[in-house]
């Protein structure tokens, strides 16, 4: 029911007693260090008493030191560490611009800093989704869903949450006397978004209490109803249930068990909630007058039950067994409706007092920071503590909050469950979009509509333009650029450049293509498959072409092309097939110097495996330098074993015409530790810093470089260089030179072809 917060204990003058306040705390919860909590306290009343435009002159109610006391109020009932108690009472000063972060981080240290951070990022979504504060007035149910999940996206703590539900909690015991305006908009932000959240914390009592204020306010004609209804048959009720508890406690006694037995007040919401759900009138609903019984043991709850079945009749399909199937939130107990004494419908919740425990407590019974802050911040880093916190993020399905799930969101819904990493974004109105992981500003623009995805040119994030290849965050702002008439690029198919990673965008973009001219397609995919081919320097003719179309689902190898052109076939799905293609025919010779693989850790056997032959010394040849992914052949050498050619190699082409009878067939069989060299030639307008970003490049793709040559031309202004870089394969190598070509001022990148 409503709860009335207690007066403050005060001193002489009027002030809060603050000895008094922490001895009332320390009755309730263990403080390591009562005098740090109250220095925090001190902090906080001396920032209200500095910004106050007259000192000794503010109100309670406008004090953020006061709400600070009534949130840890709030949290030391929740059996909270003295860390979140002093970052709660600090909040307050922090939120409203009393005082810096980085102050509370010089006087209080990191983890108190780090806590109230999180709490104002939390407190930050509000405005991001209106900014005159009229939170979720005409969102859908997706979109209450959405800011629900982003919630617990962005805190790496829970006491983060905790926090924040303690500071809601005061503000709708506060907003009584507000304007009507302001009651509706926190409450229906408390009922929408923190009451659900609580529930899935398991905090049962704050759950309920928050419910109950924001209908109060949402819906004030049918909480006085029953209100008043509840109120005329109180004295009635409360006789009846002290008559049920009394016999109760005589049978159970005579059994020998130790309970507890209470009468249980039910919530106003959920007596109009199981109204509006089942269609009935206030007098049928059986657990106005409840009682709970609270045993010791597991097996003691299913006696304490046989007992109650025994004293009256049960209800048909009035009965859960939550301890045997637990709700998603840990909830457990065991609920009945019987036919009690007079003939009268009442419920009877059984649990053990550790269920009690945690059904009141819910989250806070598994997050225990009894032991002070060092203890706290240790769970904040093993192993069992983020298991839990990706439970906390695994069971925010919302379905029994909000109402049956429609059918339509039930593959979304099971696509979150089973794909935990999601990120949740905002419109430039205000609306959350939930987007996997990893998601581009274009994957975004493909996600509000295809045409915006189409026409885009450009994208904002917070305000700041950003690459449209740019890994966007949970809580930034997307704002997506357009022109008119604007079409996909084909390069936004590339997977090395990184535009789209979602397959819903993907798929938008490959389907505009496919809907263009086939001749058109044909030439795009022919120029597109010859720039990579030129660029990775692998050589394949038109008959090649159409042996590769049937392993690619496709007739011929202009069919081949038009996929590519249209977008359903990628071009790394052709390299691939190049690599594993085993033809009769030979190839190679070797140069004066062997270059073979080299591991980054050693691993036993060949990098290649050769057709119909044992175990032979094999190694890659210097004139062409093949890597993994392109196709190659074997020439049986004299004495040095086979050498591995690329196809198309002029040398090995020209061994191959000699001594045709030493050509074997060979494939790769690689070690994701073999590495490769393979130089590379790179063509750029020359500048200054242009080898530190080149460099830069190949380190954040962790290529290791064993040789560099680099010659300026003063005449037309340009750079050349060529790097020698140990590859894994040409996926990777593909990746790397797209990389490169990226940066400003480079004209080409590609690899080198065989000498």
């Amino acid at each position: 029911m409503v709860k009335v917060r207690e007066d403050y204990p005060c001193s002489a003058d009027g002030q809060v007693d603050l000895d008094a306040w922490l001895g009332r705390l320390q009755g309730r919860v263990e403080l390591h260090d009562p005098a740090e909590l109250k220095r925090a306290c001190e902090f906080a009343e001396r920032l209200d008493r500095e910004t106050s435009a007259v000192a000794n002159a503010w109100s309670a109610r406008a004090s953020s030191f006061l709400t600070g006391l009534a949130m840890a109020d709030i949290l030391a009932d929740l059996k909270l560490d003295q860390e979140s108690l002093m970052a709660a009472v600090l909040y307050r000063g922090v939120r409203e611009g009393k005082t810096t972060p980085a102050v509370i981080e010089k006087e209080f240290g990191p983890d108190i800093a780090h806590l109230i951070d999180g709490v104002l990022r939390m407190a930050a979504i509000s405005q991001i989704i209106n900014p005159t504060e009229k939170v979720l007035f005409g969102q859908s149910q997706q979109q209450l869903d959405n800011v629900r999940r982003m919630l617990v996206a962005m805190i790496d703590d829970v006491r983060v949450a905790l926090i924040k539900l303690a500071e809601r909690t005061f503000a709708i015991r506060e907003v009584k006397d507000a304007s009507p305006e302001r009651r509706q908009r926190v409450a229906r932000e408390i009922f929408d978004i923190y009451a659900p959240l609580a529930h899935r914390l398991g905090i049962g009592h704050i759950k309920w209490e928050l419910e109950d204020l924001s209908f109060r306010y949402l819906e004030p004609d049918a909480y006085r109803q029953i209100a008043q209804l509840l109120d005329e048959k109180r004295l009635q009720r409360d006789e009846y249930i002290q008559n049920v508890i009394k016999t109760l406690k005589e049978m159970l006694g005579r059994m020998g068990m130790q309970a507890d037995v209470t009468g249980r007040a039910k919530h106003i919401y959920s007596i109009w909630r199981k109204m509006q759900r089942k269609h009935i009138s206030f007098s049928e609903v059986y657990d106005v007058r409840a009682v709970r019984i609270l045993v010791p043991e597991v097996r003691d709850c299913y006696a304490a039950l046989g007992v109650v079945h025994s004293l009256w009749k049960h209800i048909p399909r009035e009965f859960d067994d939550y301890i045997a199937t637990p709700k998603e939130n840990g909830y457990r107990s065991l609920h009945t409706a019987v036919i009690g004494p007079q003939g009268r419908p009442m419920e009877v919740q059984i649990r053990t007092f550790s269920m009690h425990e945690e059904a009141e407590l819910g989250v806070c019974a598994h997050w225990v920071y009894k032991e002070g802050a060092q203890a706290a911040k240790g769970m904040g880093r093993d192993a069992g503590y983020e298991s839990k916190i990706a439970w906390l993020r695994q069971v925010l399905e919302w379905q029994e909050d909000m109402g049956d799930s429609q059918l339509e969101d039930f593959a979304e819904q099971l696509n979150h469950a089973i794909h935990d990493e999601r990120i949740y974004v905002f419109t430039r109105d205000g609306h959350v979009i939930d987007m996997p992981s990893g998601a581009t500003p274009l994957d975004f623009a493909y996600h509000v509509h295809t045409e915006i995805g189409n026409a885009c040119r450009g994208a904002k994030v917070n305000g700041r333009i950003v690459p449209l290849s740019y890994k966007l965050q949970t809580g930034e702002q997307v704002e997506i650029m357009t022109a008119k008439g604007g079409t996909p690029s084909r390069d936004w198919l590339s997977a090395s450049l990184g535009f789209l990673n979602t397959s819903r965008a993907q798929a938008k973009v490959r389907h505009w293509f496919k809907m263009q001219d086939r001749d058109k397609n044909v030439a795009e995919g022919r120029e597109s498959l010859e720039r990579e081919l030129s660029r990775l320097a692998i050589a394949l003719d038109r008959h090649e072409l159409d042996q590769l179309a049937p392993r690619l689902n496709v007739k011929t190898g202009e069919d081949l092309l038009c996929g590519i052109g249209a977008g359903d076939i990628r071009i790394s799905q052709v390299i691939q097939l190049l690599g594993h293609r085993v033809e009769p025919g030979g190839q190679q010779e070797l140069l004066p110097q062997d270059i073979v693989s080299r591991s980054r850790q050693h691993a036993g056997g060949s990098p290649v495996i050769i057709e119909g032959v044992g175990n032979l010394l094999t190694h890659m040849a210097g004139c062409c330098q093949p890597i993994p992914g392109e196709p190659i052949v074997g020439y049986v050498t004299q004495g040095r074993g086979v050498s591995v050619h690329g196809r198309g190699c002029p040398e090995f082409m020209r061994l191959e015409a000699e001594e045709p009878a030493r050509v074997v067939d060979v494939q790769w069989n690689q070690s994701e530790a073999d590495v490769y060299p393979v130089d590379i030639l790179i063509r750029a307008w020359d500048r200054t810093g242009l080898l530190r970003d080149i460099t830069g490049v190949l380190a954040n793709e962790h290529v290791n470089v064993t040789g560099v040559q680099t010659r300026s031309d003063k005449h037309d202004g340009t750079a050349s260089m060529q790097i020698t870089v140990e590859i894994a394969g040409l996926n990777a190598l593909g990746r790397l030179l797209a990389k490169i070509e990226q940066q400003p001022n480079v004209i080409e990148a590609r690899r080198l072809a065989a000498r």
